[in-house]
C-alpha cells in the first residue's frame, strides 16, 4: 500500500537543512540537513508514525489535501510517498496469522490467478481502515 502526506518543510535557521511536520499524524516531526535528506528522513517518521499505530490496532488519519495545508512564510509543502509494504517488510515487528475459510470455488479461482490470499485480505482491511 501506497500513502501520500503532504508535509511542511522549514529551512533551518541555526544550521544547513530543514525541519519536516506532517500536520496529519500528531508529533511526527523530523529533520535532515539537505532537501533530499529531509526528504528521506520525513518519509521515515511518516512511515514509523503509521506502522506504530497499524500495529497497535489503530487507525490513522487520512491525509489533508494538499491545497488546504496552512504554511507560514518561509515554509512550503512537499508531498510525501509512504510505501508501507517496504516498511513494514523491513521495519514491521509483528505479524499475526489468521486461518480463514472460503468457498472451494473462490479458492479454485485465487490459485487459478495465483491470488497472494494474505496480501488480498490486508489490503482490503487496510482500505476499510482507512475509509472509516
Amino acid at each position: 500500500m501506497k500513502l501520500i502526506y503532504p508535509a511542511i518543510f522549514t529551512p533551518c535557521t541555526e544550521k544547513e537543512g530543514y525541519t519536516v511536520e506532517v500536520p496529519d499524524l500528531p508529533g511526527c516531526v523530523s529533520e535532515g540537513d539537505s532537501l533530499i535528506e529531509a526528504i528521506d528522513m520525513g518519509t521515515d517518521a511518516a512511515c514509523g508514525w503509521i506502522l506504530g499505530e497499524l500495529e497497535d490496532g489503530n487507525t490513522f488519519p487520512a491525509p489533508t489535501q494538499y491545497e488546504q495545508v496552512k504554511v507560514e512564510a518561509g515554509s512550503f509543502v512537499n508531498l510525501l510517498v509512504l510505501d508501507m509494504d517496504s516498511y513494514t517488510e523491513k521495519y514491521g515487528s509483528r505479524a499475526v496469522r489468521k486461518n480463514i475459510t472460503i468457498p472451494a470455488w473462490l479458492n479454485a479461482y485465487g490459485e487459478a490467478h495465483n491470488i497472494n490470499f494474505s496480501k488480498l485480505l490486508q489490503d482490503a482491511l487496510l482500505n476499510m481502515a482507512q475509509n472509516s
